[in-house]
C-alpha cells in the first residue's frame, strides 16, 4: 500500500488524485490530522486514517501495512524537525520500506536558510533511518503568487523586492504528478530531485503577463527588502510576518528559486504548467 501524509492539504489531495489514476483504491492510504476533511476519499474506497505529526500515538496505527510513503512536509515552521522525526520513527517501527519527502529546492545551498534548516534536518534523519528514501526538492508553487497577482490586477502595480531574479516555479499539480511517479515506479531510491518549472520568469515578466491576461497594464515596482517590509506593514501585514516575507524576497533575489535542470518535466513526462496558463486560470475561476 502507498500512504500520503497531509492528504487533506492542497498538495496531498492532488497526489491522491494522481494515485487514483494509477492504482486501485484499496492500495491508497490517505493520512490526515482531521480525517473528516477527506471523508469523500473514503466514499471512493480510499483508506482514510488519522495521523497527527505532533501525536506519535496516532502514527504507528496510521502506517500499518503501508510500504511506500509520501511525507509531505509540515506547515508549522519551527516544529517540523520534531514532527517529521515522529513520522520517520513510526515508519521504521511499522515496516515502511520507502519514504519520499517534499523538501526545498537546493536545500543544501539555498540562500533561504530559515526555510531550509528543517528540511536539511529531515533529510539527515531519513539518511540515518535505514529506510530507502527520495528527496523531492521543490521550488516555489506558482500558486504562491495568486493573491499578489489579484492585487496587482486591481491596482496596476506588482510590488516586491526580488529585482530581476529568475523564479522557476511550478504548480502544485506538477509537483503532485512527480510524487505519484516516484511512489508508483522503481528506480528512485537514493535520488535527489531538484524540482522546478521549465520556465524561469522574473517579476517584471509576471507583471507583463498579468497585464496581458487582464487587459489592464501592470508594472513591477522593485523595493529594497527594508522598504518592502515597510510597504507590507502599511498594507496591514503584521510586522513579524512582514519581516519574514522581506527576508524571503531577499533570498529569492539571489536566484534561490532558479533551476534549469528540467528534472520535474523529465520525471512527469510532460512540460510543466506555463506561468501564463496558471495566471489565466486564476481569473477564469472567479
Amino acid at each position: 500500500m502507498i500512504g500520503v501524509t497531509g492528504a487533506s492539504g492542497r498538495l496531498g489531495r492532488l497526489v491522491i488524485t494522481e494515485l487514483l489514476q494509477r492504482l486501485p483504491t484499496d492500495q491508497i492510504v490517505a493520512l490526515a490530522r482531521t480525517p473528516d476533511k477527506i471523508a469523500d476519499l473514503a466514499v471512493r474506497g480510499v483508506t482514510v486514517r488519522r495521523a497527527e505529526y505532533d501525536d506519535p500515538a496516532t502514527l504507528a496505527p496510521a502506517l500499518a501495512g503501508v510500504e511506500r510513503l509520501l511525507l509531505v512536509s509540515g506547515s508549522e515552521v519551527g516544529r517540523r524537525i520534531v514532527q517529521h522525526r515522529n513520522v520517520i520513527e513510526a515508519a521504521v517501527r511499522t515496516g515502511v520500506r520507502f519514504i519520499a519527502y517534499t523538501s526545498i529546492l537546493h536545500a543544501d545551498r539555498t540562500p533561504l536558510r530559515a526555510l531550509a534548516e528543517e528540511h536539511v534536518a529531515t533529510e539527515e534523519a531519513l539518511r540515518a533511518s535505514g529506510l530507502a528514501w527520495t528527496f523531492l526538492r521543490h521550488s516555489w508553487y506558482t500558486e504562491n503568487y495568486e493573491d499578489r497577482v489579484r492585487a496587482a490586477a486591481a491596482t496596476g502595480e506588482l510590488v516586491g523586492a526580488t529585482g530581476e531574479a529568475r523564479i522557476s516555479s511550478a504548480t502544485r499539480a506538477d509537483y503532485a504528478a512527480a510524487a505519484a511517479v516516484v511512489l508508483t515506479t522503481e528506480g528512485h531510491a537514493g535520488r535527489i530531485y531538484e524540482l522546478a518549472g521549465d520556465e524561469a520568469w522574473t517579476m517584471n515578466d509576471l507583471a507583463r503577463i498579468v497585464g496581458e491576461v487582464t487587459g489592464r497594464p501592470v508594472t513591477y515596482r522593485n523595493l529594497t527588502p527594508e522598504d518592502y517590509k515597510a510597504y507590507l506593514v502599511q498594507q496591514g501585514t503584521p510586522p513579524a510576518v512582514a519581516e519574514v516575507l522581506a527576508v524571503l524576497e531577499a533570498g529569492i533575489a539571489q536566484d534561490a528559486l532558479f533551476d534549469d535542470s528540467h528534472q520535474l518535466s523529465q520525471l512527469i513526462g510532460r512540460p510543466t504548467t506555463p506561468l501564463r496558463e496558471a495566471v489565466r486560470s486564476w481569473f477564469a475561476t472567479r
